[in-house]
């Protein structure tokens, strides 16, 4: 185990600072924490973390190299996931603003969507991602050695869910509390919109990548 430390802490490294740089994953669990409050965000953090299973599950399987040497499964991919990009950007675009006067209209708000459609959403979030996919393709092919046994490859997934899931469930947290989601549920359907726009300007740039 010991010899496989190295490459173990470099894919952990690069795979966090992926992690915590703002995306659809990002977005998506700001916006259930505070339109549906803390059960919804820390559920869609989960699916975020699952989401990643698909991604890994691929890459062992060796479909990865195989959606890297084809450019028609690379395009399919890509469409796929920029069109889900799409809908949740247009969703985040027509955000209107929710007044919540108290603590108790707050929890209220919370029981507006059921675990597991906050679970679903976080799933298909990431695993429809082109940025997990294009990831795990440059960097996990890459960065883990072809005589890596597939178990430690698997550890890895393993690792990697986890620490998905752990850090959103800390976004989730933040933006759930009583006061931060007060002040965002007034003044956080711009933010809402603003991520819409960047959202939508990501989708279309990978679909422009296609024909350029």
């Amino acid at each position: 185990m010991a010899s496989y430390a190295p490459e173990f802490l470099s894919l952990a490294l690069i795979h966090f600072l992926a992690v915590v740089a703002p995306g659809p994953d990002f977005a998506i669990t700001i916006s259930q924490s505070v339109r549906h409050g803390r059960s919804a965000g820390i559920y869609t953090a989960l699916g975020i973390g699952a989401g990643i299973s698909v991604h890994v599950i691929y890459t062992i399987l060796g479909i990865g190299a195989l959606m890297h040497a084809s450019t028609v499964l690379m395009n399919a991919a890509r469409i796929i996931g920029a069109l889900y990009i799409c809908y949740l950007a247009v969703n985040l675009l027509r955000a209107q603003p929710a007044v919540a006067d108290d603590s108790s209209d707050i929890q209220g708000k919370a029981e507006n969507q059921t675990n597991g459609k906050s679970f679903s959403i976080g799933f298909f979030t990431n695993a429809t991602n082109p940025k997990a996919t294009l990831f795990f393709l440059a960097v996990f092919t890459t960065m883990v050695s072809a005589t890596t046994p597939l178990s430690i490859q698997a550890g890895y997934g393993v690792w990697m869910c986890a620490v998905n899931a752990s850090w959103f469930v800390i976004v989730a947290l933040f933006f759930s509390n009583p006061k931060v989601r007060q002040s965002f549920l007034k003044t956080g359907y711009w933010f809402e919109r603003c991520m819409g726009g960047l959202l939508l300007a990501f989708a279309m740039k990978l679909l422009w990548g296609m024909t350029s």
